[in-house]
This record gives structure tokens, sequence and C-alpha cells, in this order.
């Protein structure tokens, strides 16, 4: 399974963007699928996740503004952001644990997209 993300761009604060996750290969629906950032010298962090059941779970930092959803039929997961602010600008990746779960700790997801760029400005 290879995963394609997509989206990003340059947005002013207060702004929106949707980023997608495109997944090659059959086995999408059995993946729990996550979306991480990672800031210049900043460590990888949690954005938000989704299970194979539909439950979702968030960072705080995110939480009520951005939204997760995934389109098994599509092989897609997605990441809708409202109310962007200069922080979150980083390079965001998608990934998927193999087992199902929606772990926060990056090392739990065994297949990682590409990443794509986030700038929010002030």
């Amino acid at each position: 399974v290879q995963l394609q993300a997509s989206g990003g761009g340059l947005v002013q604060a207060g702004g929106s963007l949707r980023l997608s996750c495109a997944a090659s290969g059959r086995t999408f629906s059995s993946y729990g699928m996550g979306w991480f950032r990672q800031a210049p010298g900043m460590d990888r962090e949690f954005v938000a996740a989704i299970s194979v059941s539909q439950i979702t779970y968030y960072a705080e930092s995110t939480k009520g503004r951005f939204t997760i959803s995934r389109d098994n039929a599509k092989n897609t997961v997605f990441l809708q952001m409202t109310s962007l602010k200069p922080e979150d600008t980083a390079l965001y990746y998608c990934a998927a644990n193999i087992e199902g779960g929606i772990p926060t700790n990056f090392r739990s997801y065994e297949l990682w997209g590409q990443g794509t760029l986030v700038t929010v400005s002030s």
C-alpha cells in the first residue's frame, strides 16, 4: 500500500484547507488512519486519527477546528482544517496503522505518505 497526500498550500490565518490522502491497494478499509505534522526543528506531532469503525480522535490543539473523515470506497482519508492559525504551519503527513488502531504515537504507524506543506500566514 502506498499513501499519497495532497491539498496543502498557503492560506491566511482564519482560512481553511482540505487535505486528502489517497491509498493504493485493497486493504485500506482495514487500516486505522492518522494525520501528523512536523514543523521545522520540531518533533512529529499527532493531529487526528480515524479508526476502521469511524471513531475519531483529535489532538487538543486541533479539536473543534479540524475534522478527519474517510471514504473507504475511494480509499481516501481527509482532513478538513478550519480557523487555521500560523502555528498550524507544518508539513502534514498521513499514516496507516495496519492493525486498525488509532494510536497517537507516530512510531505505531507503519505506512507513511510523502507529506504536504501547509503554510498559514498571519
